[in-house]
């Protein structure tokens, strides 16, 4: 689910201003999975502008204060997570960790970075939920290391009913600031594409979903 309407809005707004999303329905981008997309997100690029990281953090922390949350540890997800989580966890003077894909190979063989003692609240930090697959393997890491996750936040979400599915399945709530509807929503208010660009991109959505 969304934050906030407005933040979605907001959030929606400023990532297409400084193209950390971009939207090219007639040229396609080639995502790592082969797929072709009419859209590319990189959520890294609003850490290059002082206004928009801060602007995303606190409302990572204000979305913790209202959901009662009252955690112990920010973790992030590597590895787009991990940025974001620091500078959460550096708001909330909290300790931070951050969760890799798989173990090292090498030395400690270490999924978890940093130090996490078993019982404490974890909320986890992802800048972006596709399938939620990747993002649950750090919830299950960290649930595995003893911590109860009291829920997840993450900058942009596809909206895919497969993530929320598994979300749900996993008793992990998610709550971002923004998603894939309202960014088509402001991406066309601010003619960023164009009625029929509108069509394209919804129908992308669709195909993702049958797959």
């Amino acid at each position: 689910m969304i934050f906030n309407e407005e933040i979605a809005l907001s959030t929606a707004e400023q990532l297409l201003r400084i193209r950390a999303v971009k939207l090219s329905p007639n040229n396609l981008f080639t995502w790592a999975s082969g797929i072709k997309s009419p859209i590319y997100t990189d959520n890294r690029v609003t850490l290059s502008f002082p206004e928009i990281r801060t602007f995303i953090r606190q409302n990572f922390v204000a979305a913790i204060d209202e959901n009662n949350w009252e955690p112990e540890l920010i973790v992030g997800v590597a590895t787009g997570g991990i940025p974001q989580g620091a500078l959460v966890a550096q708001e909330l003077g909290l300790p931070f960790a951050y969760v890799r894909s798989s173990k090292k190979d090498h030395g400690l063989t270490n999924q978890i970075e940093g130090e996490v003692r078993s019982g404490q609240r974890a909320v986890i930090i992802e800048d972006l939920i596709s399938t939620g697959s990747s993002s649950l393997g750090a919830v299950a890491a960290i649930k595995a290391a003893g911590c109860p996750v009291q829920g997840m936040l993450a900058i942009f979400t596809y909206n895919l009913s497969i993530a929320a599915k598994s979300f749900e399945k996993e008793n992990c709530r998610l709550i971002t600031l923004t998603d894939y509807d309202h960014l088509l929503i402001k991406a066309l208010e601010i003619n960023y594409i164009s009625a029929a660009d509108l069509i394209i991109l919804k129908d992308f959505k669709k195909g993702l979903e049958k797959n």
